[in-house]
């Protein structure tokens, strides 16, 4: 697999999360524990192979600058540094909704999953969408990252 590859499998796993986060949210919300345990853990798979794919690329030299001018860069890094703000908060909330989960204590877990599930949504929802402006609406021309790899043009 080329390296370039990697963001465009992380646009699709991230969709992919953001699906089983509401059909896993639909499951909590019917009561129906078995459904909502078995989405949660293919969201959890499929969030640790985005995660590794993503530190994969980025520790690869893989940091792909915007190409966008103007008004529009006012909306994208906005977006793009609430998402990063968002994907660090939940890397320790997901641990421990599932540890309190796993421990059933359901309290404690639906209290924190009060904050992680709106923040994780965000995060994968987001990530979709920085990677659509970057990649496909306003991707950068010529040497596109900013060391590493240079990503063609589309």
């Amino acid at each position: 697999m080329e390296i370039t590859a990697i963001p465009h499998i992380n646009a699709v796993l991230n969709t992919v999360t953001v699906v089983l986060l509401l059909v896993a949210r639909n499951y909590a919300k019917s009561g129906n524990t078995v459904a909502h345990k078995k989405t949660m853990i293919a969201t959890l798979a499929v969030s640790a192979l985005f995660l590794a794919l993503y530190t994969t690329y980025h520790f690869s030299g893989g940091f792909a600058k915007f190409g966008g001018e103007g008004l529009v860069r006012w909306v994208y890094f906005p977006i793009l540094i609430v998402h990063v703000m968002g994907a660090v908060a939940i890397l320790p909330l997901v641990p421990m909704a599932v540890v309190f989960a796993l421990k059933d204590q359901r309290d404690k877990h639906k209290r924190i999953v009060t904050w992680t599930w709106p923040i994780w949504f965000f995060v994968a929802f987001s990530g979709v969408v920085v990677y659509v402006m970057a990649q496909h609406v306003w991707p950068c021309e010529g040497p596109c990252l900013l060391s590493g790899i240079n990503m063609p043009s589309n």
